[in-house]
């Protein structure tokens, strides 16, 4: 059994990095929303409890409050921002309305010498005072401490930043530890997770694979399973995993929807039917889809859409292999998280997923979903220990629905050639051009970047090539640097690099005359368009 940190979300937008960070210490943790029960505080068996950010304010009557029971569990607790307000309220300290709120950078001087904070620090002050480089996000801001806590850190717009309990090991920070603007962030989170509630370090993806092997084959038995295989990460990995566990009862299902990169379906093909010795039926429903998405602009529309046609195909498919018992989904945690709301007053859903609770009953299988508990690092670091290639295991995310989303409007077959085309050199060149070429270790521009890809402008431009005038499409060059996918900086590519891969997409992709790079940051852009 693996020690766990249990994590209850008040509705921040970073409370996955939490999760994240505590995994990256070698602890397993689950997110689950702020108002589950007493009983399952009591039940759940935490080594300890994070307390998460969100948007509420704790001097307003009906928000958000921890069951009583995480105070009363015996086990540390770690209150992270309004976390952090809502714990001294409940134990009977005081949370005011900041007169002078703090968004963004601050530096937070430790005091106390708890054991939270030891010799934990970003630089010393001339005066000796230890100090920490952080990333705060709070207009309240806790006035009295409650009965048995002392002041853990502080800043000029903040006296109580931090206060600690440490006969209950209680523990609360103003600050956002899990984000990577609080430099010393991931040393805060693993000596809260190691040394004050004193896990191991045993949660790794090698190991991981003889427990989800074993629970796989526990799970399906002697039944038969039928994959949706997009040639993505997560289904990849899934594949790759279950065929481990049940060998030859796994059977693929790979669905051409005509929306995939260029020679796409060739590669999975070759990987998981030729390499890997796995059984792939191979669907060209192209036509199927192109069929249902004409004259659909809206991209949630376009979305549900292929997200239908997916389980249509699958109903299908599954109809022929009378064995077949049970549907298998790369779902990964994040979708988990994403679809399920952030507790009952207020909860909303950030993005709809069509593989998180979307199989009609009539479909007649049950479902395995052996990535569920992973985060997408984790699901890259599991493929590797399996042995995929780290060439399709680290390529950059691309959508479920694929260039669906990258089409902009109305998806067209022709627009989808011309668009899989254009991105396919944008890719190549960025594999081709080394960020330093005189470096001892050699990175390519495609390594350095998180996400890259190319969008198709449903809009025509006038050009000139030789003597004759053109008319158009155009298209949008994205490149990304990001750690978390939740904020993300667009990259300063090469000028030389961007004319070059301009140069070939306007010579080679007949039909387009215009090429564009996107410099949005995200916010207030997202990465994808649509």
């Amino acid at each position: 059994m693996h020690s766990k940190i249990l994590i209850l979300d008040f509705g921040s937008q970073v409370t996955q990095l939490i999760a994240r960070r505590v995994r990256d210490a070698g602890v397993f943790s689950e997110v689950h929303p702020y108002d589950v029960s007493d009983e399952f505080i009591k039940n759940y068996g935490a080594a300890g409890i994070i307390l998460s950010g969100g948007p509420s304010s704790v001097t307003e009557g009906d928000t958000p409050r921890a069951p009583m029971a995480v105070y009363e569990a015996g086990v540390p607790v770690l209150g992270i921002c309004y976390g952090m307000q809502t714990m001294a309220e409940q134990l009977g300290g005081k949370v005011e309305n900041g007169l002078v709120r703090e968004f963004g950078y601050a530096e937070v001087r430790a005091r106390g010498h708890t054991a939270l904070f030891k010799e934990i620090n970003d630089f010393v002050t001339s005066e000796g005072h230890g100090m920490l480089k952080v990333w705060m996000s709070h207009g309240d801001k806790v006035n009295e401490m409650p009965p048995g806590f002392k002041l853990m850190a502080s800043t000029d717009n903040c006296p109580i930043a931090a206060m600690a309990d440490e006969e209950r090991r209680f523990y609360a920070v103003q600050f956002h530890p899990e984000v990577t603007h609080t430099l010393q962030g991931e040393a805060i989170l693993s000596r809260f997770v190691h040394e004050i509630c004193g896990c191991q370090s045993d949660w790794n993806m090698p190991d991981y694979i003889s427990e989800a092997v074993a629970s796989i084959r526990a799970q399906v038995g002697d039944d038969e399973v039928i994959l949706g295989l997009s040639g993505g990460v997560d289904s990849s990995v899934a594949a790759a995993l279950i065929h481990r566990a049940i060998g030859d009862k796994l059977t693929c299902v790979f669905v051409d929807h005509g929306l995939l990169r260029l020679d796409e379906g060739k590669m999975v093909m070759e990987m998981f039917a030729n390499n890997l010795g796995v059984k792939v039926i191979h669907v060209d429903a192209t036509a199927q889809f192109m069929g249902h998405l004409a004259g659909v602009s809206d991209p949630e529309a376009k979305r549900k859409i292929i997200g239908r046609e997916f389980v249509e195909v699958f109903q299908v498919e599954s109809g022929k292999l009378s064995n077949a018992k049970w549907l298998a989904q790369g779902t990964i945690y994040p979708d988990v998280i994403e679809s399920a709301g952030k507790g009952k007053k207020g909860s909303h859903t950030i993005k709809s997923h069509h593989n998180v609770g979307g199989l009609p009953d009539t479909l007649n299988l049950k479902l395995l979903e052996p990535l569920r508990e992973l985060f997408k690092d984790e699901v890259r670091k599991l493929g590797v220990a399996l042995g995929l290639p780290h060439s399709m295991i680290y390529r950059h995310p691309f959508p479920g629905p694929g260039l669906g989303v990258r089409i902009l409007g109305e998806v067209k077959k022709e627009f989808a050639d011309l668009l899989r085309r254009a991105d396919a050199i944008f890719i190549e060149e960025l594999r081709n051009t080394m960020v330093d070429p005189n470096a001892e270790k050699l990175q390519s521009w495609y390594d350095a970047t998180s996400q890259a890809f190319a969008v198709f402008l449903p809009v025509k431009s006038v050009g000139v090539m030789g003597d004759g005038r053109t008319y158009e499409y155009v298209v949008a060059l994205r490149a990304v640097q990001t750690q978390d996918f939740m904020t993300a900086h667009w990259a300063h590519l090469p000028h030389e690099l961007l004319g070059k891969v301009s140069n070939r997409i306007i010579n080679e992709v007949r039909g387009i005359n215009r090429v564009v790079y996107d410099i949005s940051g995200k916010p207030p852009a997202t990465i994808e368009w649509e």
